[in-house]
């Protein structure tokens, strides 16, 4: 036996519209151009051969405001003339169109925006073809446009970013999005400056690896660590010269922890020292200090008094940065 199925009826048939014509044409069209073109779109599903004289009886339009409505549509690109009619056009192809492929003929108001979507037009073709050999989804259009407009980027740095995440098999938007704040917060926007953050970030490399060896640690630092390492070199601004110092004072104990570095190493930029001169230089005035109160404690006789014995300089150092830590953090109101 032979099954059939019904034809659904135009009550169960749609017509469906993009949504860029809500947000770019209804806004701005004349309301009957905007019946002329929903009407088009409506007998195009069906290939109807319509006559623009049935249009104005259909839609109970004059003729001339028929007329005008595809010569509207016409000229800004949502319908072609052809031999046999007219070709309905993609209207978010048109929107990609203004946004990577300039005017040819342009004014002069034009000219600075226009050449600037040339290059973007070529840092976009390059990322489809490089990285999504040449069918790249429509909705990363969108999103390369978003970040253009909200990181500054230049083109440059926009192609080296899915460089970037393409060569650690992340070419995914969330982390594309991860990369572009961090880079932004960095204060990237020309390759230049990409190209300083990685020589920046190859030395914060370098040092870290150096800290690791001298402590002794085989294993790859965490990420807090890490952080320590980039605060005392980017924000302290000390290099391998003044961290040594800190490194040579760990020697004593069995488990050196980054806190105890950086405690030494946050007293030394919160009284300013800026060179390992000027650190071992305060160090040695310490020491001495720790000379003079022992042998203070040794010529003179408390007989009532039960002395504090500072048994090194170490002690002394540390107590006086504790004390002064406790000295900060609020109290309590009665």
């Amino acid at each position: 036996m032979k099954l059939e199925q019904n034809d659904k009826s135009f009550i169960f048939s749609t017509t469906e519209l993009p949504d860029v014509f809500f947000t770019e044409y209804l806004s701005h069209s004349n309301s009957d151009y905007i019946k002329v073109y929903l009407y088009i779109i409506f007998l195009s599903k069906y290939n109807k051969d319509v006559k623009i004289n049935d249009l104005s009886k259909k839609l109970e339009l004059p003729l001339k405001t028929i007329q005008e409505a595809i010569k509207y549509w016409e000229d800004i690109g949502a319908l072609t003339k052809k031999s046999t009619g007219y070709l309905i056009n993609s209207l978010q192809e048109i929107e990609l169109h203004k946004l990577y492929n300039p005017k040819v003929a342009l004014s002069a108001e034009e000219i600075k925006a226009s050449n600037q979507n040339q290059y973007r037009a070529k840092a976009i073709e390059n990322i489809n073809n490089t990285f999504f050999q040449g069918v790249m989804s429509p909705s990363w259009y969108s999103d390369i446009d978003l970040w253009f407009k909200k990181y500054s980027f230049d083109e440059e740095v926009m192609v080296a970013l899915f460089q970037y995440c393409f060569n650690r098999s992340a070419l995914h938007r969330q982390y594309i999005q991860t990369v572009a704040d961090s880079w932004y917060k960095h204060g990237i926007k020309t390759f230049n400056d990409l190209d300083k953050h990685y020589e920046k970030q190859e030395k914060l490399h370098t040092l870290s690896k150096t800290i690791s060896k001298k402590l002794g640690i085989s294993r790859n630092l965490s990420q807090y660590e890490e952080a320590y390492i980039e605060r005392w070199n980017m924000e302290f601004g000390y290099n391998l010269d003044v961290i040594e110092i800190a490194l040579k004072k760990t020697t004593s104990k069995a488990n050196p922890s980054f806190d105890y570095l950086d405690k030494l190493l946050t007293d030394w930029h919160d009284r300013n020292f800026k060179t390992a001169d000027e650190v071992q230089t305060f160090l040695s005035s310490m020491k001495q200090k720790n000379k003079d109160i022992q042998k203070l404690n040794k010529t003179v006789n408390f007989q009532n008094y039960e002395q504090r014995n500072y048994k090194d300089l170490e002690n002394l150092y540390i107590n006086s940065i504790q004390r002064s830590e406790q000295n900060q953090q609020p109290k309590n109101l009665a």
